[in-house]
């Protein structure tokens, strides 16, 4: 059995072995994949491995020996599902891998926009401590999460393993649900729209999937209700923000600062409006990355495939 992995680079740059993956077949791995490669590099595959390679109905009409696709991600909106399923191909994803990753990410950003730790730290380098004359010094507001409120739109896997760490800080977390959710075992937790949560908290995280229907939700007119002091944190998908929106917002103060580790399109392009944003730390989609998530992702890729040769497949998204 041939297995093609299109782009494989992220998620073995050279420390996250295809060991799993090559004892199961023919195994041919690209660090990346240009649209007009995928057909030559894909040929005879009987199972295709993408990250953000896509595949399109006429791909699969061009290669008719692909019997399963494996998605190395969570979101799979780079494959055409309704296609693969009309043609007899499952396809299928990594629900869980970097739940706890992303989560501390997520609490790794917020806590460098209380205290921005390497802007102070490049300043001691650069003898502003030396300088300042006093014992202790600081450029920019310092910030206790303690008595705070969290508002997470989304509370998935990853949305909840960030109220966890936020409740453990001492904050009040707000959670966005778009279906019923069990309430956590903290207090003090409060289910809200994202109205409310965009108008009320002292910190709004996105832990939500992009769809058609969300893209570029978070306007002009949320971030315009959000309040003086208020802090925004991306590490869902980039499309959900409007960019635009976000750099007036933060020209205009509220809120006082952002982080994003993602963009619309990745990676970032000279001229998004992002790279102008005064007080935005922006990082290259780098949440999900740790090896111990990688590492997952590997086994659960092979688990997967292996799955898929013993006749029953699992994770299918379609």
């Amino acid at each position: 059995m041939k297995i093609v992995a299109l782009d494989g680079h992220t998620l073995n740059p050279g420390d996250n072995p295809w060991t799993p993956v090559e004892a199961l077949g023919d195994f041919a791995v690209y660090d990346k994949t240009p649209d007009d490669q995928i057909l030559a590099r894909a040929e005879g595959a009987t199972v295709i491995l993408t990250n953000k390679v896509p595949l399109a109905a006429e791909t699969f009409d061009a290669l008719p020996e692909v019997k399963f696709v494996s998605v190395t991600a969570t979101g799979y909106n780079v494959v055409d599902t309704e296609a693969a399923r009309a043609r007899d191909i499952p396809v299928s994803n990594i629900p869980v891998y970097g739940t706890d990753s992303v989560a501390q990410y997520a609490m790794a950003l917020l806590l460098e926009l209380c205290h921005n730790v390497g802007r102070h730290d490049a300043a001691v380098h650069q003898g502003g401590w030396m300088g300042s004359g006093y014992w202790s010094f600081w450029e920019t507001p310092l910030m206790e999460l303690a008595g705070k409120t969290i508002g997470l739109v989304g509370f998935g896997r990853i949305g909840q393993r960030v109220g966890e760490l936020a409740h453990a800080f001492g904050m009040e977390v707000w959670a966005y649900a778009p279906s019923a959710k069990e309430p956590p075992g903290y207090q003090p937790f409060a289910l809200k729209s994202v109205e409310e949560i965009f108008a009320g908290a002292d910190v709004v995280s996105l832990h939500c999937p992009q769809t058609p229907g969300n893209a570029g939700f978070v306007n002009a007119e949320l971030l315009g209700s959000m309040k003086e002091g208020s802090l925004f944190i991306n590490t869902a998908r980039g499309g959900l923000v409007d960019e635009q929106a976000l750099l007036d917002a933060l020209r205009a103060g509220k809120p006082r600062a952002a982080a994003s580790d993602v963009a619309s399109t990745e990676p970032i392009e000279n001229g998004n409006p992002l790279l102008q944003a005064p007080n935005l730390l922006i990082t290259p989609h780098m949440a999900w990355a740790t090896l111990e998530a990688r590492q997952r992702l590997m086994q659960m890729t092979a688990d997967n495939i292996k799955a898929f040769q013993d006749g029953a497949p699992i994770n299918l998204v379609n």
